[in-house]
């Protein structure tokens, strides 16, 4: 597996952006590589940093394309094929996430790093028959913050963010999810208009 995931860093390296695309694509799809993605935005962005954008953008499309394959399948077979998959117990407090929460049930996930069962939450958005758009979106406005943080995190501290990301790359991840939450609850809290009665 360590061999594979040189391997995966090399040509993903050599490719820049469609590389990106494509260890997205494969870590929120079939195979988990944890931190993979994130530590190659950063050191992408670290050696081109004009690119910045371009590198997130190729991330963000990557993982969102993984993810609807996984979405896709979960809708298809319906809940026979997502208990194959999962542990007793796992899908009803998923949907019961999305019965509360909505689509924050599945945006939250996708912005913190492993250990967090994000493709639980991608299994069961097909399961509660979340939209196509809307789970698209959601999966696009997470992931999207989520590395473009790490751009401008990789912009600002070069190297030094580079070797924070192999070192304490969970930590980091949490810390920006946490920030990035806090700021769209924020917002949401600001754009909510108080009702007034009728005098």
């Amino acid at each position: 597996m360590r061999a594979f995931i040189s391997w995966l860093y090399s040509f993903a390296l050599s490719l820049g952006g469609p590389g990106l695309f494509t260890v997205a694509f494969l870590d929120s799809s079939f195979i988990s590589l944890p931190q993979i993605n994130d530590i190659l935005v950063v050191l992408m962005v670290t050696e081109h940093k004009a690119w910045m954008v371009y590198f997130a953008f190729m991330a963000t499309t990557g993982s969102v394309a993984g993810c609807y394959v996984i979405y896709y399948l979960a809708k298809k077979g319906g809940e026979a094929f997502v208990r194959k998959r999962l542990k007793p117990g796992h899908v009803e407090r998923s949907l019961a996430l999305y019965r509360r929460h909505g689509l924050l049930a599945l945006m939250v996930p996708a912005l913190l790093p492993p250990p967090a069962p994000f493709k639980l939450f991608v299994l069961a958005a097909g399961l509660a028959n979340v939209r196509p758009v809307q789970f698209v979106l959601a999966i696009a406005v997470a992931r999207g913050l989520r590395y473009l943080a790490l751009g401008i995190l990789a912009i600002y501290y070069g190297d030094a963010a580079l070797e924070l990301m192999r070192t304490h790359g969970s930590t980091v991840a949490i810390v920006l999810a946490t920030l990035l939450v806090a700021v769209g609850i924020l917002l949401w809290l600001r754009t909510r208009k108080p009702v007034v009665g009728s005098p």
